[in-house]
């Protein structure tokens, strides 16, 4: 899946003035909506590993590579052939209430 942040993007100011650079939380908001493109909505998420090498500036393509099924995934954010983040999505069953007491 490919993707670009607009430079008029509402997380941009203040991060960082003058400088902008898309917020890693903005970056990977678009892992997971690849992961639930294909998968449907996901639910509770981990994260347990992610790596970010280089900063995706606003306006540039970037590209999300997937690897996995349900529940674990491995990722990477490419632009073109440089890589920008990696890391690895879990989804967590929600917790069942079935046999609590009352």
């Amino acid at each position: 899946m490919n993707f670009s942040v607009a430079p008029d993007h509402p997380s941009l100011p203040g991060h960082f003035p003058g400088h902008p650079v898309v917020p890693g939380v903005v970056v990977l908001d678009r892992v997971i909506d690849a992961i639930e493109t294909r998968h449907g909505p996901l639910g509770a998420l981990r994260l347990p590993q992610v790596k970010f090498m280089q900063p995706l500036l606003p306006g540039e393509t970037a590209r999300v590579v997937l690897e996995g099924e349900p529940p674990r995934w491995r990722f990477q954010v490419l632009r073109d052939d440089l890589l920008l983040a990696s890391g690895e999505v879990l989804a967590v069953e929600a917790p069942t209430t079935e046999g609590a007491g009352a």
